[in-house]
């Protein structure tokens, strides 16, 4: 179990190399996290929905991805509720006191209470009679002592699974001594006891230079170091945090060979993955933006998915974006709308039953003929469609319906589609492109997804072994301690 000195440490990407690392070694992984916040979710092949990092981590280890693996996902709403998703399905929204302090009735089971230990406990359970050996992940810090009583995704989660804890501290960020002290010594001694080694993450400079902070650090918490793993360039690996987007560009390029595509960053921006496979094409510049000067000179603006579509359209009112993308549609810029992007270029959203919130409708930027409806049932599939006479994937995870059966709709330089992973797909990419007309066809890596994420995969595996110790972490699975 890979648990954390705190958030963005890096414990989604190490739980995802120990899975490849598992499965080349010949034994058969899988991924757990009992309780995950976060809007960058996925569709197991079943139709159900989870955290985007479990389904990367069940690609690592090589097999399909199921809710047993996430059966807890939060949703954020606005910065006090969230929609919490249950073995794969909503079941309400939640504020943070409610969702701890409030029984909450099972819709499946007459109203009874639901005991949500018990729920994730069980889906370990069952995923444990299958797969062998579990890479389980922690959520945020170890050391939120004020949490322990309620706490379903560290260290009970550790001690019900009889896990051997792994600490993981980023030393990119600071203060790795205190935050890895610190995390162990606020434990119970119960707790303490099931921290078998630390990795530091995030490492920059040369390794030589740490060996004395190493061996002082294992002297400190009486736990052996396994591994300082240094930052890697050139492997790609799906991230499911927003927090991630700070490190992403967020300029226009001023090279003719270059198209500048704006990706409007929402207040309750969701599935930012659909836009990873454009970011790595050399001939996009792509951008995150909320300024409207830049938006209208981008070459193609990609308005993307949204937890609250009606309170991030609003926003765009606001903030000048709305007009800016009405103007450059009008000067012939390509303006493309994935899931809650797709709604606010129709005519109207409406939410009478308040889904979303408290506004009941607005008018949406008015450049497709849909009319949108917010309803209780979510849409969550897998989809294959063509496009340019070729096979493409995708999949969808929206709570509004519209009044079209169109999976993509087309109206002269303006796309929409409920497709998440739309833009994963090479015959798309190259339709976009080569109608601007200032860049050429060629062969791209992202050609060939799956091939291409193996190889990431493999990636990332060769660079965690080169830096971890290996030989040690098998001595400790196989220990009786």
């Amino acid at each position: 179990m890979f648990v954390g000195t705190g958030s963005d440490v890096g414990k989604s990407i190490v739980a995802a190399a120990f899975c490849r690392i598992f499965r080349q070694d010949g034994y058969r992984p899988a991924p757990f996290k009992a309780q995950n916040m976060a809007l960058n979710s996925y569709v197991t092949p079943d139709g159900l929905e989870i955290g985007r990092a479990q389904a990367v981590q069940a690609e690592a280890a090589g097999i399909p991805c199921h809710t047993d693996m996430n059966p807890i996902l939060l949703k954020p709403n606005s910065d006090h509720t969230s929609q919490v998703v249950l073995h794969g399905k909503p079941i309400g929204n939640k504020s943070a006191y409610d969702y701890w302090k409030k029984p909450t009735p099972n819709p499946s089971q007459g109203g009874v209470e639901l005991d949500f230990r018990k729920e994730v406990c069980d889906a370990f359970d069952r995923l444990a009679s299958l797969y062998n050996p579990i890479v389980l992940e922690g959520a945020g810090s170890i050391s939120e002592i004020n949490l322990r009583d309620t706490d379903l995704v560290n260290m009970p989660m550790g001690r019900h699974a009889k896990a051997d804890i792994i600490l993981v501290g980023d030393i990119d960020r600071g203060g790795v001594f205190a935050s890895v002290y610190g995390s162990i010594m606020l434990q119970t001694p119960e707790d303490r006891k099931l921290i078998k080694g630390i990795i530091i993450n995030k490492f920059r400079g040369d390794m030589r230079l740490f060996e004395e902070g190493k061996r002082m650090l294992e002297e400190l918490c009486g736990i052996p170091v396994l591994g300082i793993i240094p930052y890697y360039k050139a492997i790609y690996i799906d991230e499911e945090d927003s927090v991630s987007l700070a490190g992403k560009n967020a300029q226009l390029s001023t090279l003719s060979s270059q198209l500048n595509i704006a990706v409007v960053l929402l207040l309750h921006l969701s599935n930012f993955t659909d836009f990873d496979v454009l970011e790595r094409d050399p001939r996009v510049n792509l951008f995150y933006t909320n300024n409207p000067k830049d938006i209208i000179q981008a070459d193609i603006i990609i308005l993307p998915g949204t937890k609250s579509t009606l309170d991030d359209l609003l926003e765009l009112r606001r903030n000048g974006c709305a007009q800016a993308i009405l103007q450059a549609h009008r000067d012939g810029r390509t303006v493309i709308g994935i899931c809650g992007g797709y709604q606010m270029l129709g005519q109207t959203i409406e939410d009478p039953e308040g889904i979303e919130g408290s506004i009941a409708t607005l008018p949406g930027l008015g450049l497709l003929p849909i009319h949108t409806t917010m309803g209780k049932e979510k849409t969550t599939k897998q989809v294959t469609f063509m496009f340019e006479g070729q096979e493409c994937k995708g999949y969808e995870i929206h709570q509004g319906i519209s009044d079209t059966d169109e999976a993509i709709m087309q109206t002269g330089h303006c796309i929409g589609t409920y497709i998440h992973g739309f833009l994963d797909n090479q015959s798309v990419i190259e339709h976009l492109l080569s109608e601007k007309g200032k860049v050429k066809s060629i062969e791209f890596a992202a050609a060939d997804p799956a091939s291409f994420k193996e190889e990431q995969y493999n990636k990332l595996a060769d660079h965690v072994r080169q830096h971890v110790d290996m030989e040690r972490i098998y001595q400790i699975l196989t220990s009786d301690d």
